[in-house]
């Protein structure tokens, strides 16, 4: 039996406190690709009772994803996005999580990303990474981007960090590990920056000092 949407107010509220998890379910969040880094951002969010959540992702599901994001084995096949959505509302059914399947370009970002306030870039390739990155910050000074960079390989968690970039734009990651250099994807690191990334969005949202 799924509780009511009461009970899991009251229940977000208990562990975060009201005023806190007003803001959290007032919130509004659009995360770019549905991968390690976004599929696990997703879930921190949705867990928190962030109100409204953006999936953008063009990709499906492939066996190769499943050591490290949040999908099954039976979802293979199906696209990202739309199944993340529906694993999320599972977790979380009565926050808005809409998404959308669609290659995110230089060209398209400008509209597609234009309501949402916080920017989540979670991409595997650093030439995305990039790109999204550049037109944002040209396009949308004013929004809050939140990046990851460097998760691969099995260092230390402790070497994955969250860098103040500008008074918008935060980097987590250890900024020099590199899936393209042969290193390895594996679960825990890719999930501790996603954790760090997720933790700043939510920070964000409460309106703290962010003084890294």
């Amino acid at each position: 039996m799924i509780p009511t949407k009461e009970a899991f107010e009251k229940a977000l509220a208990a562990r975060h406190g009201a005023q806190l998890q007003e803001r959290f379910s007032a919130a509004s969040v659009v995360i770019c690709g549905a991968g390690g880094l976004g599929s696990n951002v997703a879930l921190s969010l949705a867990r928190a009772g962030v109100g409204n959540i953006h999936l953008i992702d063009f990709d499906t599901v492939d066996i190769s994803n499943l050591n490290r994001q949040q999908y099954l084995p039976e979802q293979i096949g199906k696209p990202k996005a739309d199944t993340l959505r529906e694993n999320l509302l599972r977790v979380s059914p009565y926050i808005n999580i809409t998404s959308h399947n669609v290659k995110l370009t230089a060209e398209n970002i400008p509209e597609l990303l234009a309501p949402y306030p916080i920017i989540c870039e979670a991409f595997d390739k650093a030439d995305q990474k990039a790109m999204l990155v550049n037109t944002v910050l040209e396009h949308f000074p004013d929004k809050y981007l939140i990046s990851g960079n460097g998760m691969a390989g099995t260092d230390s968690a402790n070497m994955i960090t969250t860098r103040r970039i500008t008074s918008r734009f935060y980097l987590c990651g250890d900024g020099v590990s590199n899936v393209d250099d042969g290193l390895p994807l594996i679960s825990a690191r890719v999930a501790v920056c996603a954790a760090h990334q997720a933790t700043i969005i939510l920070r964000i949202i409460g309106e703290e000092t962010l003084s890294l």
